[in-house]
C-alpha cells in the first residue's frame, strides 16, 4: 500500500504546503493545458495554492494544505506516480540550508547556530525559523530554499527550530555565479542564406537585452513565469537570425540568477523557449 498519500494528508494538516516529487526529486511535469506555461501560469506564484487546473502544476506553486485537492482524482493519479514528498518551506515559514556534501556541513557547524537537522544521502538539511529569498549555489554545496521554492520531506529530524540568522541572510545577497551558456548560443542558426541580418543594428539589439534584463530585475513575483517569458520573447525576435551571442545569453542567465534561478533553472528555461518555438 502506498503510504505517500497519507503522508502528505498529515503533513497538510500540520501547515506543511506539500507536493508530489518524481523519483529524481523533481516536480511533476505540468499538464497539457498548462505545458510551456500556456496558461499563463498561477494568478501569483509567489505563493502556493491549488492551479486553475487541477492537476499539480508548476512545480513548488502546486504545494498546497488543502485536504480537498490533495485527496481529488488526479492528486490521487499523481501520488501513485510519485516516489517522495515535497514541500514549499517558504508557504511553511521556514528556511532549509541545504548542505550537499560533508565539507559544507562542516562550515555550517562553525558558522550557523545549532538547529532542527534533517539528514540527506550526500549531506544534510538545517531547517530555521522564517523565510527568505532563495538562492542557490550560495557557496560550494549550500543551496537556500524557502520562498518560491521546493525541499525533499526527509522526516522530522532532530533538534530545535531556531530563528533563521543573518548569516544565512546575508548569503542570498552575494551575487550569484553565472552559468556559461555556450552550447544553448552555438544552437541558434544564422541567417538563412548567409544574408546581411536586419538586426544587427547595435543600438537595437542592446535595447532589446537591455529591456529583457530590466524585465527580469524587476519581477515582484512569478520569477519563473518571467525568466521563461522574457527567454521566449527574445528567442522569437532574436533567435532566428544569428543576432545572439554567447555575450547576450550570458548577460541573460546572470540577471535571472540574480533573481534567485539557479544555472540549471536558467537552461531549462532557454530549451524550453527554444521547443517552444521549434528551434
Amino acid at each position: 500500500m502506498n503510504s505517500i498519500p497519507t503522508t502528505a494528508l498529515g503533513l497538510a494538516e500540520m501547515g506543511l504546503p506539500v507536493l508530489p516529487l518524481r523519483a529524481d526529486k523533481r516536480p511533476l511535469g505540468n499538464c497539457r493545458a498548462c505545458d510551456d506555461l500556456a496558461c499563463g501560469g498561477r494568478p501569483n506564484m509567489a505563493t502556493p495554492g491549488p492551479c486553475v487546473c487541477p492537476w499539480p502544476c508548476h512545480g513548488w506553486a502546486a504545494a498546497t494544505t488543502d485536504p480537498t485537492v490533495l485527496a481529488s482524482p488526479q492528486w490521487a493519479a499523481a501520488w501513485r506516480r510519485t516516489r517522495a514528498i515535497g514541500y514549499h518551506p517558504g508557504g511553511a515559514g521556514v528556511t532549509v540550508v541545504d548542505l550537499d556534501n560533508p565539507a559544507a556541513v562542516d562550515w555550517a557547524r562553525t558558522h550557523l547556530p545549532p538547529t532542527a537537522t534533517v539528514p540527506t544521502t550526500r549531506g544534510q538539511h538545517w531547517i530555521y525559523s522564517g523565510t527568505m529569498r532563495s538562492v542557490n549555489g550560495v557557496r560550494d554545496g549550500v543551496d537556500l530554499k524557502s520562498t518560491m521554492s521546493y525541499a525533499r520531506w526527509l522526516g522530522p529530524g532532530t533538534g530545535t527550530l531556531a530563528e533563521l540568522p543573518d548569516v544565512a541572510r546575508a548569503l542570498a545577497e552575494k551575487a550569484p555565479s553565472t552559468a556559461r551558456p555556450a552550447s544553448l548560443a552555438a544552437a541558434v542558426p544564422a541567417p538563412a542564406g548567409g544574408g546581411q541580418c536586419r538586426h544587427r543594428s547595435p543600438a537595437y539589439l542592446e535595447r532589446g537585452i537591455a529591456m529583457a534584463e530590466q524585465r527580469i530585475t524587476e519581477a515582484a513575483d512569478g520569477v519563473h513565469h518571467t525568466v521563461y517569458r522574457t527567454f521566449l520573447a527574445v528567442l522569437s525576435t532574436h533567435g532566428r537570425c544569428g543576432c545572439l551571442t554567447e555575450a547576450h545569453i550570458a548577460r541573460l542567465f546572470t540577471a535571472a540568477q540574480a533573481k534567485g534561478e539557479s544555472p540549471r533553472h536558467c537552461t531549462d528555461a532557454w530549451t524550453n523557449a527554444q521547443t517552444a518555438l521549434g528551434m
